[in-house]
């Protein structure tokens, strides 16, 4: 094994975290033996139970369905490293709605179960490191895994265990790398911990999937980052599970994300569907909607085509932060300031905003179709978890983040003081771990202060299948949460008139003669179109809607620009016609008990609008977003169960929100790139 070099205890988390972030050799892509065989794996533990689920019928105006596409399991390198020890088949029963145990010892349970859920696992090192710590396998003989060896034995999980786990963890990616480039370790001996681990992972997924009632995806995470550490992390969702790639491509194969892409269009030559969904793009410091290509060049059409084929969706929420915009980049949007995490990810490195939120992405795309090039970013929106512990944690009131024993109490995510034993021992051993606020010391590991309790994927679909709900994915029909399960609809036609709000058929008359979220509205002389709004409150756990907002995007002069516009308020208030913000509607939270204000608010919002500022050579794009009324945050409601103050450096209180996919207003001769097909 080749010699590792000292690592200081301060900086072994920031390495423990580094998912991907290690260079190496771009290859070609190989489309030989690519289809996955699955015979031998266990089915390991049944469905859920024997009780009989009416499968429902299937909607031409389409249900939303609630899911989450981004789900890590022991089979992550750096999941199992936080001490968790759930299989996909465990977080496929959480997302049915059974409890969990946490790698910190208490259960985790939903709310309310999902539609859909896809285990998203590494692509590299894919089992590599559950397989370094069970002692009867070969691997675990070699001199790299030993340090790891029944890592996470029952008695392993003491409150100062992460000390080792970094240690173990910190030189297990550097020294298996070291070791396969001086031939110490074979590729060849590691390839099939990879192959057999994402072969359960589809039967896992092919188990669980029970058509009309729950769906599963044959997923996992290609992981790679620029040489700058700017995170460029997609999750690849498969159509089906019928004929598979044997093993995943991951950054081994290429950094280049054009390198996944050549791997899907080849994959898709040969009838294997897939589409790729990048995330935390807030955290990529200006890489993820770069200007250019992965060499430094100009994009071409050829380039911008091929992205937006393979990649038609955005993560734009998550545990990670919200990546739909920044205050730097929004300075007209009072709510541009939401639960941001300003870091590169796995560093505390700060990320540069251009580039690297969905809204400036979106913008960027408009510019470029402006100046006679194919746009790159025409993408809609989803929201999923990153967990890695196999259960998505998705409520402000039952926050338990996402890196199992890092960051699984209130005192390891810092928003609780931290105890006399943790202080005296982390002051001593990596001072750098801890932050001194209002005179109390807070535990400051990584950036676990600003994650958020987020996010949902909701997505419209004719029912709860793969075929329906993948197709769905394609055509953009998809909307983003923060974590309640609010419901969006958004609309654009030239034949919507007001009678259409109360019509028991809206939905289909919508369809029938407009067009939906994910779609192109192509121009009708200079006549505006209308656009139709329609927002539920989540029924089981949700509060209140206070306001819903129309985000416009467009080119003026040549540069981009943006507006915000309410455009329908709770509690009967009306719009301001000039400053197009709906007035105050009382809504207050208490910080004693984050109780908040009873009967203000509203369970639905419906309205049409039109833009007071088309313009009809001006092409543009236009999204929904809906605020709730606020409530206390993660951090505040650790405080108020702990007894102590909330910590004064972090936001008390968030508006929860949803955003929907955009729909681009296109002039007549450049239509028709990415329509919605009804």
């Amino acid at each position: 094994m080749a010699p590792t070099s000292f690592i200081s205890r301060s900086s072994m988390l920031v390495l423990i975290l580094l998912v991907g972030v290690v260079a190496c050799e771009q290859q070609t892509p190989d489309f030989t033996n690519t289809m996955a065989g699955r015979a031998g794996i266990p089915n390991q533990l049944l469905p859920v139970n024997d009780t009989i689920v009416e499968r429902r019928q299937s909607n031409p105006d389409r249900n939303a369905y609630f899911g989450d596409l981004h789900v890590h399991t022991s089979y992550s390198f750096d999941a199992y490293a936080f001490g968790t020890i759930a299989t996909p088949y465990d977080a496929y029963r959480y997302a049915k709605g059974e409890p969990l145990k946490h790698p910190s010892g208490y259960e985790m349970q939903l709310r309310q179960p999902l539609d859909f859920y896809a285990v998203t696992d590494h692509a590299m090192f894919m089992g590599l490191v559950k397989e370094a710590a069970n002692t009867d396998t070969d691997f675990s003989t070699s001199a790299v895994a030993q340090p790891l060896h029944n890592i996470n034995a029952p008695d392993n999980y003491g409150a100062f265990s992460f000390f080792d786990r970094s240690m173990a963890f910190a030189t297990f990616l550097p020294n298996v790398l070291a070791d396969l480039q001086d031939g110490t370790l074979d590729a060849k001996n590691i390839e099939p911990v990879t192959q057999s681990a994402w072969a359960d992972n589809i039967n896992a997924a092919d188990q669980y999937n029970q058509p009309g009632v729950f769906t599963t995806f044959a997923a996992y995470e290609y992981t790679s980052s620029t040489d700058a550490m700017g995170n460029l992390h997609r999750n690849v969702i498969f159509r089906g599970t019928d004929r598979l790639p044997a093993v995943p491509f991951s950054r081994f194969h290429s950094q280049d994300p054009q390198g996944l892409w050549d791997w899907m269009d080849g994959l898709r030559e040969q009838g294997i569907e897939s589409l790729a969904i990048p995330h935390n793009s807030n955290g990529s410091n200006g890489a993820m909607f770069a200007l250019v290509d992965w060499a430094g060049d100009p994009m071409d059409d050829n380039y911008a085509i091929q992205r937006r084929r393979n990649e038609p969706l955005v993560e734009i929420t998550q545990v990670k932060g919200t990546s739909e915009t920044h205050p730097a980049l929004s300075e007209t949007d009072e709510w541009a300031n939401f639960e941001i995490m300003p870091y590169r990810v796995a560093t505390r490195l700060p990320s540069a905003a251009p580039g690297s939120y969905a809204r400036d992405g979106l913008l960027r795309g408009l510019t470029m179709a402006a100046q006679g090039i194919e746009n790159p970013y025409q993408f809609g929106f989803i929201g999923s978890s990153d967990t890695h512990t196999g259960a998505m944690s998705d409520d402000e009131a039952n926050f338990f983040s996402k890196v199992g024993l890092l960051d699984g109490t209130p005192e390891m995510r810092g928003s609780v003081p931290a105890s006399f034993l943790m202080r005296t021992v982390v002051k001593y051993s990596a001072p750098d771990f801890m932050k001194t606020v209002a005179g109390r010391d807070y535990l400051e590991m990584s950036t676990f202060s600003t994650w958020g309790a987020s996010g949902v994927a909701g997505v419209w679909a004719e029912e709860n299948t793969r075929d329906a709900l993948y197709d769905a994915l394609r055509r953009k029909e998809t909307f983003a949460t923060s974590g309640p399960r609010m419901k969006i609809r958004f609309f654009a036609g030239y034949d919507f008139d007001a009678k259409l709000l109360d019509d028991p058929n809206m939905v289909r008359e919508a369809y029938d003669r407009g067009v939906s979220m994910g779609s192109e509205l192509v121009a009708s002389g200079s006549t505006a179109p209308t656009f139709l709004v329609w927002a539920v409150s989540d029924a089981l756990g949700g509060v209140p809607l206070q306001r819903a907002q129309i985000i416009k995007g467009f080119i003026s002069e040549g540069e981009h620009n943006e507006a915000v516009y309410d455009v329908v308020c709770s509690d009967g208030l009306a719009v301001d016609p000039t400053s197009h913000r709906c007035p105050d509607n009382g809504a207050r939270v208490s910080l004693a008990d984050c109780s908040i204000t009873p009967d203000v608010g509203a369970s639905e919002l419906k309205t049409l609008w039109q833009d007071p500022d088309f313009e009809p050579e001006q092409e543009a794009f236009y999204y929904v977003r809906v605020l709730e009324n606020p409530t206390c945050r993660w951090s505040t409601w650790d405080a108020v169960k702990a007894g102590v103050e909330p910590r004064a450096d972090l936001q008390k209180t968030i508006q929860e929100r949803v955003w929907s996919s955009p729909i681009w207003y296109k002039k007549g001769d450049n239509a028709g790139s990415a329509s919605s097909v009804r």
